[in-house]
């Protein structure tokens, strides 16, 4: 990790702030920004803690991800803030859908990217453009490495915002919710770790099988608890299993990600889940997605050890939540009284200006309540 990542900014002598974001950039603002775009949509999920009562005050524009790959939390927070409908949209920057222009026109304080943007970000010479009108940028991350990158993301953005006090206290529940999972393996080193396959976004393509390598969901299966088959298999952080692998490895324990993805992949066979999802439709179409070759002879499917999970854990400071649910998954007896929806549950209490709805999980057996 590079020196001094995510620490608290210094002033700067004009009376600004000073932070190193995650690519090791020193940017400096004017001072507590009032006017932001974000570059990213999902990016809401921490800013919303940070100006809980009017969580879109600063937000001048924003990216159309939320909208397109996780309606359902757009529609809980357009209920609530009924004027974000209305908030000016970008593109990605990859696809030429980053108007310069109109960013400038906002007269934003500061410009918020996340790090995989970097290389359209570069090519396009975005920051440099933004940079000469006195538009500073800053690179966060919760997706790429989120066990390394997470705290110190949400550590820049509650200094920039002038919310240093709710950054840490977030950062500690998280930190806490993960140590509830990962002393109690510490405490239990003998035992089994089983084999996982996490299934990326199926039903979105007629490809298989995407998935993890040792990063994102790949580090959230081993931190539970488990091994996940693609650390060994895929070199970066995303990547394409081979069916006749996953045949071959036998995973004792399937994991799909699952979202909403109407505007997207309208009419494919994904498993809706999100907020309000119906878990009795995810359960049929989780089914439905294990009776691929690749998956219908393994251990996990003969045993009924098959799950999905809400994809957007993958992208949000969120994901010991999904810690704590496959913790439960892969060890059932040793986590039977961890309860991740009450801990969802009160992370939406505590710091979320939206309601918390259940809907993020589903196995493909149903249990007992």
């Amino acid at each position: 990790m590079l020196a001094g990542l995510g620490r608290p900014g210094r002033a700067a002598p004009s009376g600004g702030i000073t932070v190193t974001d995650i690519l090791g950039r020193s940017v400096t603002v004017a001072g507590p920004v009032e006017r932001v775009i974000l570059g990213e949509g999902r990016q809401i999920a921490f800013v919303a803690a940070l100006d809980r009562e009017a969580p879109f005050r600063r937000v001048v524009g924003w990216r159309d991800d939320l909208i397109k790959s996780d309606p359902a939390t757009f529609d809980a927070y357009r209920a609530r803030f009924p004027d974000i409908a209305s908030l000016p949209r970008f593109g990605t920057v990859s696809t030429g859908g980053f108007d310069v222009e109109r960013a400038i026109a906002l007269a934003p304080d500061l410009v918020v990217f996340n790090v995989e943007a970097r290389g359209s970000i570069d090519e396009s010479r975005v920051v440099d453009k933004l940079a000469s009108v006195g538009i500073p940028c800053v690179f966060i991350d919760f997706r790429d490495r989120p066990f390394e990158h997470t705290e110190p993301s949400m550590r820049i953005l509650g200094r920039l915002f002038g919310r240093e006090d709710v950054a840490e206290a977030m950062i500690a529940f998280r930190r806490a919710e993960i140590a509830r999972v990962t002393e109690r393996l510490a405490a239990h080193p003998d035992l089994v770790r089983p084999l996982v396959e996490i299934d990326r976004i199926p039903g979105t393509t007629d490809d298989c099988c995407l998935s993890f390598g040792a990063e994102n969901f790949g580090r959230v299966v081993e931190i539970a608890g488990g091994r996940n088959l693609g650390s060994a298999l895929i070199p970066g952080t995303f990547g394409i299993l081979n069916p006749e692998a996953i045949v071959a490895a036998d995973p004792a324990v399937v994991i799909a990600t699952g979202g909403n993805w109407q505007a997207i992949a309208p009419g494919g066979g994904w498993v809706g889940l999100g907020p309000g999802a119906d878990l009795a439709e995810a359960r049929r179409r989780l089914a439905a997605l294990m009776r691929r070759p690749a998956f219908v002879e393994t251990s996990a499917v003969r045993t009924g050890r098959v799950h999905a999970i809400w994809h957007q854990f993958y992208n949000t400071p969120y994901q010991f939540v999904a810690v704590q649910v496959i913790a439960r998954w892969l060890h059932p007896e040793l986590f039977a009284d961890l309860d991740p929806d009450a801990t969802f549950r009160t992370l939406h209490e505590r710091f979320l200006p939206v309601a918390y709805r259940p809907g993020y999980w589903v196995d493909l057996v149903e249990r007992a309540p």
